[in-house]
């Protein structure tokens, strides 16, 4: 049987909030996992102390447990019932003492002890990574191009190259800090780890700052910077440049530059991965007697043979006249299309003739009214 909350903070059930707020703080600091380093037993009345905190600091989920007991109230599914993991006991501590942080504090941080450790305040940093988004026609997305385009960064400063330092000088110790980095505060009943305000928590000061950066050690520029544009790309398509991003910090490596491709519509083509599809009107003659016709593809116009018979709302493909592939493979394939272009505004003789050809069909000519008639024949008949 699971002790009872009160029990399990050591404070009578008509405890104050603030008598509560007492006890878990003395607690939790002494069990806490980072002062017992390998102590399970510490570990689990850590656990089972968090878990008692989060309900009787909460007055309606105190409510709810006083009047329904331990054991009722867990089996109802209370805020406090079921398996309590070590990382929900560590958040109830990091915003008890970081002031609702959520899990932004470890014990280190709050109180200087324990096994972490703390990152070198001194080590390199890498730059940041930056984007950029670049536009282009739809004709340089499958012959390639090159662009020249300006990106403002943060770049390694040519006078100090990087050290904030005037030439002939460096940096010494911070004498606030020790060369620590950090500051313990005291706050009533804890004490709180924070950055040195005199070092920026780097544990070095510069002796004289170099004038051009002011000690930073970058400078923002933008210069123009030529990228090569690939047979191929495509929407959504990203170009990485490495090296080309934001510069580090004491000596960390440069990030990197990624461009994200946006190619503007054509209108002639659509493009569905590798292939290209294109819409081509053809007379209807062409489409009853067959013919060869011209058609475009994006390296040039070619001839495209149109067998006899060919209906409207056919594709027929061309193969290997599509969009060039970034994984170096074949080349996409090219689907036309085709689309019956009725004749209009046709003067008198030419619909005496038309109708003569209409008369002189059969239905051998029809095959597709044929079939229509057949399975809609029921739906035609009746009166209107």
């Amino acid at each position: 049987m699971a002790k009872d909350y009160y029990e399990t903070l050591e404070v009578p059930k008509t405890a104050s909030a603030d008598e509560i707020k007492k006890a878990y703080r003395k607690l939790a600091i002494k069990y806490h996992p980072d002062k017992n380093p390998g102590n399970k037993e510490a570990e689990e009345r850590f656990k089972d102390i968090s878990q008692a905190y989060e309900v009787l600091s909460d007055p309606e989920k105190r409510r709810q447990y006083d009047q329904f007991g331990h054991d009722a109230y867990t089996q109802r599914g209370g805020a406090g019932g079921g398996n309590y993991s070590y990382q929900q006991a560590q958040d109830i501590f990091s915003q008890f003492f970081g002031g609702g942080g959520g899990g932004g504090f470890s014990f280190e941080d709050l109180f200087g002890g324990g096994r972490s450790r703390r990152a070198n305040p001194n080590a390199a940093v890498p730059g940041d990574d930056l984007r950029y988004d670049l536009e282009i026609d739809f004709e340089e997305a499958m012959y390639g191009t090159e662009k020249t385009i300006n990106i403002p960064r943060m770049a390694e400063c040519p006078d100090c190259h990087g050290s904030g330092c005037e030439a002939g000088t460096g940096r010494k110790t911070c004498p606030r800090c020790g060369g620590s980095g950090s500051q313990v505060m005291s706050q009533g009943f804890f004490s709180v780890r924070q950055p040195c305000p005199a070092c920026q928590g780097t544990g070095q000061i510069i002796e004289k700052p170099c004038r051009k950066c002011r000690g930073q050690g970058r400078v923002r520029e933008e210069k123009p910077l030529p990228v090569r544009i690939p047979p191929g790309v495509d929407n959504g398509n990203q170009l990485r440049i490495s090296g080309k991003g934001g510069a580090g910090l004491r000596g960390g490596r440069p990030g990197d530059l990624y461009i994200f491709i946006h190619v503007r519509s054509s209108s002639v083509f659509e493009r569905e991965g590798d292939d290209l599809l294109c819409e081509v009107p053809i007379p209807f003659a062409v489409a009853v007697a067959g013919g060869v016709v011209e058609v475009p593809t994006i390296s040039g116009r070619t001839k495209l043979k149109v067998p006899a018979g060919t209906q409207s709302g056919s594709v027929l493909r061309l193969k290997g006249k599509g969009a060039p592939s970034l994984r170096g493979g074949a080349r996409g394939n090219l689907h036309l299309r085709i689309l019956v272009e009725s004749p209009v505004n046709l003067n008198s003789e030419q619909l005496k003739l038309l109708e003569a050809f209409n008369a002189s069909l059969t239905a051998k000519n029809n095959p597709r009214q044929n079939n229509y008639r057949a399975n809609a024949g029921k739906f035609l008949r009746g009166d209107d």
